[in-house]
Parts: structure tokens; C-alpha cells; sequence
């Protein structure tokens, strides 16, 4: 553990990229091999499960240390991290361990079926014998939300320099349902097999938003323009008439989309198709909003099934005929593209995304106008002879987004942050009028806790603690006085929200410090942005 630990450390004390490769790349040149395979797997967010939840952690830290619970939780609230705060607090004595990363793991995997008295005496005995930073690790593995400032690009680009393997071929390897827990080091990232390529979906291309004036991408005539859908980014794989459905963040989602098993026998085997999952009823594209009625259930069910379809919309062919064709120019992928989609069947729940060519950027402009009518979340504009390439490169794909919608709405609750921010009162909940009811009152709509600056924050923090007229844990209400722009990309009717509404990325605009509270808009103000 305690070299993990200590490359945790290193990781954590620094922002430049550069160090935190060597960091990595030292690290699994000298680590156990089984460390590594967990290293990797906690890096890439395959985390065993939690065995202790947060209210028995923070009830057996404040015992431990001796502090009463109230002032452990304002310790909690303030330092913003709860692993953090126990390693703090915690007393540490003379003795020290020497398991490794594995066997800590191996252990809270077990410990999970363990009853309280267990796990508690489990957590006193290795609590006690860490160093502080040892400490702080081993409490994030067992919250379960284990996070550091390392993406998956760079931990492959340092394991790339440990094991001089092509970043792209490592990209890959990852990919997948393997589990820590029974692969090692070399079959995971050394050994070369065919039979792990069968349902391994390849590594995302991915694009950056548009940062000046789309003029300055040169000739409009260079570039294909699509719809930017907004549903889950997806691949699906069928080979050895099996069917694979991964999402982008890595998930096998294959049981979610049972839909996608007419796929087999239509489409042919060695087929790897890019595209968009979207709710398609009753012959047309629903929101995010109602998707979200499919993920995350563990079972669809036949009523699910009808109400709620799904189909694929297709922009991208990323295998043809058991071959790797990302080199090929996007023209040739989509006309292969083209040619699969239309000699399948039309009851296929497949849909291609059109593709459009423009003269000028004043066309592109007038199409991306129409994308809240199409249902999507602006364009997509890629160079007609680009590949497809691993994770985020600027240049050749890039996402034109229309402009948020927004709203002015009134503060009514905050909470502090987190991380540099803990000290502060930075998460916000925003209200507007219903003026439905026969006295106009004030109704909860979104939350938010970004886009304001560093000084607006510290402004807005003290007045909230000059305002604060009830506490609930760590939440404040406040007086309702301050307004705010609120920003959001989308918007749709919900029965989960007391407001009827549910907004898609809500986020802070500006403080209108122009505006009073009578000046902030109405629940009817945004029913009526709803497409």
C-alpha cells in the first residue's frame, strides 16, 4: 500500500502532465504485478464495490479519534473530503503494515459481506497502523469514490513509456469487462490473444467544442456536417454472431438494449458501428429526459420496451468485414456505412445520421438554427478525409453547440463546496415563481454550482452567512433576494421534480445583480421553452 500510496501523493501534488507520466510510468516498472492490474483498474474507475457506507465511517472515525460527532461532521463540512477528514483526525500509532495494494483489496471486497462489528474492527486495526496519506487512500478505496487528477489517456501514456507498447494498442486493451480480480498483468496488457478482441469495442474519437469563429476552420466545403444527437454515445460490435453494446464510458449495456438483438443475422459479422442511442416514439426522437428511463434499470421489461424505444443512430463504421478501417478517410467509412444501412432490413431499429455538405458557413449557420427542432444539440462538423483517432484531438472533429437556453431564477439554498472550494458556500439551488397558485411562491427548479468567479463566490458566501434563515445538515435556506441567469442545454416535462420541469446541465450564466426577486421568471416562463 504504501507505494501506492506515495504515488498517489506525487500524483496529487502536482498539475503539470509531464510529472505525473514519469509518476505513473516509475510506478509500474517497479510495482507488484497484481498492484499494477489494480492500479490500472482504480484508474480507470473499475473500483471493487463499497463496504462500509458514509454514515458508519463517519460514526466509527469520530469514536476512533475521540471527537464528538458534531464537530467531526463541521470538520467534514469545512476540509470537504471525507477521507481526507478521517485521515486527519485519526491518531497514529507506532506500528506499521506491510500489505500490499492487493491485499487491501482482496479484503474489502470481502469485507462487504461482513456484518457491522467486523467491518468496524477491521477499519480501527488498518486505520491505526497507516502513515496519513496510506491512510487517505485506503479510506477512498473504501468509500468507493476513489478520484485523482489522472485520465485514462494519460495513465495509458505512461504505461506506454513503462512497457513500450503503442498508446493506441494499450487504448484498446483496456477496453472491455476484464476484471482486476482475475486477469494478470500480462494477459491484460502483454500477451497478445484474439479470442479478447471479440467483444472489445475501440477506444472513442472524440471532438472539441468550437472556439472561435467556425470561419476560421478554412473552406466549408472541406467539411461534413451532421446533427450533434444527444443521447448516449454508443458502439455496437457483432462478431461471431454475437451482439455488443458499449457505451462511452466503457459500460457493457448489451441487457439494456435488447432491441439491438435483431441486429444478429441482419447486419454482417465483423461490423462495428459508431453512433448515438436515442428514445424514438412514435416516430420521433424523444429527449434525454425520457432515455433516462432506460438507464440504470436492471431489467427492461416488455412495458418499458414498448413505451420507451430505442433505436441507434448511425454516423461512423469502424470495422467492416473483421477489418480495422479507422485509417480510411470518413467519405469511404460513410459510404460503406451508407451501403450496410440500406441493404438492412427497414425494421431494424437503425437509423443512419444524415450527412450534409455546405457552401458557405452562413448555410451551416441557418442549419445549426434548426437543431433544438431536429432534437439535437447543435452540429457536428468533421473534415471529409479525417480518421477516426483516439480520445480528444483538435483539429478534424468538432462540436458546434447552439446556445444555452437561459433563465433568470432566485437563489434559495446553498451548500458549501468541495475541494478548494469547502470553506465556502458554492453549491446553489434556484427557485421560480408559480404563479398558479393564488399566492405567488417560490418553487425549486435547478441546481448549480459553477460560472460564477473566484470573487463573486466569496461575495456570495458571506452573504449567505449574513442571510441564512434555517439549516439542515449542511444545507442552508437563505433569503430570497439574489438573482441569477441560469444556463441549461435542454429541457423537458418530469414527474421527479417538484417543479414538473427537468433542465440538462443547468449551470450559473451570471449574477443579475440588476434584477430583484420580482424581476425573476416564472415556472410558465419555462414550460414554454419546452420543444
Amino acid at each position: 500500500m504504501k507505494y501506492f500510496a506515495d504515488l498517489i501523493r506525487k500524483l496529487d501534488s502536482t498539475n503539470k502532465t509531464n510529472i505525473k507520466v514519469a509518476a505513473l510510468a516509475d510506478y509500474f516498472l517497479q510495482a507488484s504485478e497484481t498492484d499494477k492490474v489494480w492500479t490500472i483498474a482504480i484508474l480507470s474507475h473499475r473500483r471493487p464495490p463499497r463496504p462500509v457506507n458514509t454514515t458508519l465511517l463517519r460514526n466509527w472515525a469520530s469514536e476512533l479519534s475521540g471527537i464528538p460527532l458534531w464537530l467531526f461532521e463541521e470538520s467534514y463540512h469545512i476540509v470537504g473530503d471525507l477521507a481526507e477528514t478521517i485521515a486527519l483526525v485519526i491518531p497514529t500509532s507506532e506500528e506499521r503494515t506491510e500489505k500490499s495494494l492487493t491485499e487491501f483489496l482482496e479484503e474489502m471486497i470481502q469485507l462487504k459481506k461482513e456484518d457491522d462489528d467486523t467491518k468496524k474492527a477491521y477499519l480501527f486495526d488498518n486505520w491505526k497502523v497507516l502513515n496519513y496519506y496510506e491512510r487517505f487512500v485506503f479510506t477512498k478505496l473504501i468509500t468507493g469514490g476513489f478520484r485523482i487528477g489522472v485520465s485514462q489517456k494519460l495513465m495509458t501514456r505512461a504505461l506506454s513509456q513503462a512497457t513500450g507498447i503503442d498508446e493506441d494498442i494499450l487504448a484498446y486493451k483496456l477496453m472491455g469487462n476484464w476484471k482486476p480480480s482475475e486477469i494478470s498483468f500480462h494477459d491484460l496488457i502483454l500477451e497478445e490473444k484474439a479470442s479478447d478482441y471479440l467483444s472489445k469495442p475501440y477506444p472513442f474519437y472524440l471532438a472539441y467544442a468550437v472556439e472561435n469563429e467556425v470561419s476560421d476552420l478554412g473552406d466549408a466545403k472541406e467539411w461534413s456536417v451532421e446533427h450533434k444527437w444527444d443521447g448516449i454515445r454508443s458502439q455496437v460490435i457483432i462478431r461471431e454472431n454475437e451482439l455488443f453494446v458499449w457505451s462511452r464510458g466503457e459500460e457493457l449495456v448489451t441487457d439494456k438494449y435488447p432491441e439491438f438483438n435483431t441486429f444478429i443475422g441482419e447486419l454482417p459479422n465483423g461490423t462495428v458501428l459508431d453512433g448515438e442511442l436515442l428514445p424514438f416514439i412514435d416516430g420521433n426522437i424523444g429527449t434525454f429526459n425520457d432515455l433516462q428511463t432506460r438507464i440504470g434499470r436492471k431489467t427492461v421489461s416488455k412495458a418499458l420496451l414498448a413505451k420507451t424505444p430505442v433505436v441507434m443512430k448511425v454516423y461512423d463504421l469502424l470495422e467492416w468485414e473483421g477489418k480495422d478501417i479507422r485509417a480510411l478517410p470518413f467519405l469511404e467509412r460513410r459510404k460503406l456505412l451508407e451501403k450496410l444501412v440500406t441493404q438492412a432490413s427497414d425494421e431494424l431499429p437503425l437509423q443512419l445520421s444524415l450527412m450534409m455538405h455546405f457552401n458557405t458557413w452562413e448555410e451551416v449557420t441557418q442549419e445549426r438554427s434548426r437543431a433544438r427542432e431536429m432534437r439535437s444539440e447543435g452540429l457536428m462538423l468533421k473534415q471529409k478525409d479525417s480518421a477516426y483517432k483516439v480520445g480528444r484531438k483538435k483539429g478534424e472533429w468538432w462540436k458546434w453547440k447552439v446556445d444555452p437556453l437561459t433563465i433568470d431564477a432566485v437563489l434559495t439554498y446553498a451548500m458549501r463546496g468541495h475541494g478548494r472550494r469547502s470553506n465556502l458556500f458554492t453549491d446553489y439551488t434556484f427557485a421560480l415563481w408559480n404563479t398558479e397558485t393564488e399566492t405567488q411562491e417560490l418553487v425549486t427548479f435547478a441546481k448549480a454550482y459553477s460560472g460564477l468567479t473566484d470573487a463573486e463566490f466569496r461575495k456570495v458566501d458571506a452573504w449567505i452567512k449574513r442571510n441564512t434563515l434555517e439549516r439542515f445538515g449542511p444545507v442552508r435556506s437563505v433569503t430570497p433576494e439574489l438573482v441569477f441567469e441560469i444556463a441549461f442545454e435542454g429541457i423537458a416535462l418530469s414527474k421527479r421534480h417538484k417543479s414538473g420541469i427537468a433542465t440538462r446541465f443547468p449551470r450559473i450564466l451570471r449574477w443579475r445583480q440588476d434584477k430583484k426577486i420580482d424581476e425573476a421568471n416564472t415556472l410558465d416562463d419555462l414550460k414554454a421553452m419546452i420543444p
